[in-house]
């Protein structure tokens, strides 16, 4: 996306609320100091947590981002998301409770007005991540393009500064596929899909993965006629097959399209205006429409940063850097999606907070020892934490598993939640929890219970005897534990009892 930095569309008084203040057009950068305890470079999660938490002990730090401050999350990411999902939950929950005797909904929504209340609460959320805010901070906040002029050394905007250390946190943006003809024809990435005021009548989506998956049913619920192009399968190839298949499904009750095991060999713009996307493969055909919307991954923002100057290596996926988060030039650290397989927001922000300890304090906190819950918004969603059984395979763990059905929680079939599970592994013979995967309409809000039992190292046992309150969703991870502690109850244990009970009377 080839666009003028500080900008975002539509041109509403929301997204000139947004730009005033993660990229307002009168700032003027300060004068520089005579060298910085750490610069960093990249305004995104990462580059916020790292500055804010250093100015905050007291460090002295500048921060320099060429774009919008808040980085992806907060503009083209996780915030507009959660709004378009949250829209087109609402608007399918209209739909679709009749059986709950709630009165039917027909005719259109508003697909304007749903991404109006999205800019409106981005655009409020903003002053979080502003220039204004990160000023008061007593970080200097430098807008521009930076490229590193020598090893301990950066240029914004024709000024030098010097530091002592410094961090990479420029982020990621959408890959594209090579395919003839895409370019030329035009398509949507997370970049641009939530500057759409019209709903597409026709949508295809390039890919299968979180961002694909949920996009697609998300305009699917919003109205839009939603085809998902896959070379995979099935969708969500890294999750648990299980859990995939439980998506997939949901995918297709909503409406989805998915049509999997193919190669898109081109895509031409008519002059009807619509766009025609040819495939190979099993399934080969073509399929018309309105907007196509890429979903195929993502490319670390290591262009133009001077990286050889600054002696930081690189590879494909992003900059090289050891468990304690530094670069092959030791003065120089990196974080988030631009230096991590995680590209979560959470992971970022996480990341920071080990760059702020190595870089300032001499610390050996490390990378690997985090544990990262993830989630994919669908509904239902998808989160995890831990290793999944193929993990365990291959490193050689021996595992126990235990699945406990949604449909056995009460509050999960009065609230219509049935669908999904909870699945946990355990080291074989113990209690101690590894990895866990749950399939939940509030899946992401429930994870957290399952990251800290793994982070602290608290077992079921610990879990089973932990009060959740009745009745809840979230009681499906006591339901777990129980059905842990009853494995315990082996013949020979339930024989001493029975002959316990035989002298107790």
């Amino acid at each position: 996306m080839n666009r003028e930095p500080g900008t975002i569309l539509p041109r509403d008084e929301y997204n000139e609320a947004l730009v005033a203040n993660v990229h307002p057009s009168d700032w003027t950068n300060p004068q520089p100091r005579s060298r910085y305890h750490l610069v960093v470079v990249g305004a995104g999660t990462a580059g916020l947590v790292t500055a804010a938490g250093a100015a905050g002990l007291g460090a002295r730090v500048a921060l320099i981002e060429r774009n919008l401050m808040g980085g992806d999350c907060l503009n083209v990411g996780c915030v507009p998301s959660k709004g378009l999902i949250g829209a087109a939950r609402a608007w399918q929950a209209t739909r679709s409770r009749a059986d709950m005797g709630a009165p039917s909904s027909t005719g259109e929504g508003d697909f304007d007005r749903a991404m109006q209340r999205m800019r409106e609460i981005r655009a409020a959320i903003s002053t979080n991540d502003s220039v204004a805010r990160f000023t008061q901070l007593g970080v200097d906040v430098f807008l521009g393009s930076a490229r590193f002029s020598g090893p301990n050394t950066v240029e914004v905007g024709g000024t030098q500064l010097r530091f002592k250390r410094a961090v990479i946190a420029t982020g990621a943006r959408a890959a594209a596929p090579p395919i003839p003809g895409l370019a030329a024809a035009g398509y949507l990435t997370n970049e641009t899909v939530f500057e759409l005021t019209e709903l597409p009548e026709r949508l295809a989506v390039i890919g299968a993965g979180p961002i694909g998956c949920e996009l697609a049913q998300a305009f699917r619920r919003l109205g839009s006629d939603v085809t998902i192009l896959d070379s995979g399968d099935h969708v969500l190839p890294r999750e648990d097959p299980d859990a995939a298949a439980i998506v997939q499904a949901a995918l297709a009750r909503d409406g989805v399209k998915y049509i999997s095991g193919i190669d898109i060999t081109s895509v031409e713009r008519r002059s009807d205006g619509l766009a025609c996307v040819s495939y190979d493969g099993a399934n080969a055909g073509r399929f018309d429409c309105n907007e196509i919307l890429v979903a195929v991954g993502r490319k670390p923002n290591v262009e133009g940063l001077g990286l050889d100057v600054a002696r930081v290596e690189t590879e494909a996926s992003g900059i090289v850097v050891d468990q304690r988060m530094r670069s092959t030039n030791r003065k120089i650290f990196a974080c988030g999606d631009v230096a991590s397989k995680f590209q979560f927001t959470h992971a970022a922000d996480a990341q920071a907070r080990i760059v702020i300890q190595n870089a300032l304090f001499f610390g050996r906190a490390r990378a690997d020892k985090l544990v990262i819950p993830w989630c994919t918004f669908t509904s239902p969603e998808v989160a995890h934490v831990g290793m999944y059984e193929r993990d365990a395979r291959d490193n050689g763990i021996e595992i126990d598993t235990l699945t406990i059905p949604m449909a056995d929680v009460d509050r999960a079939r009065l609230d219509g939640h049935e669908e999904g599970f909870l699945r946990i592994h355990t080291k074989k013979g113990t209690d101690k929890l590894v990895g866990a995967t749950l399939v939940a309409e509030h899946a992401g809000d429930m994870i957290g219970e399952l990251a800290l039992a793994i982070t602290a190292d608290i077992r079921l046992s610990k879990i089973a005897a932990t009060i959740h309150p009745y009745p809840t969703e979230g009681e499906i991870i006591k339901k777990a534990a129980d059905a842990w502690r009853r494995t315990r109850l082996t013949p020979t244990v339930k024989s001493i009892f029975k002959n316990y009970f035989k002298v107790f009377r």
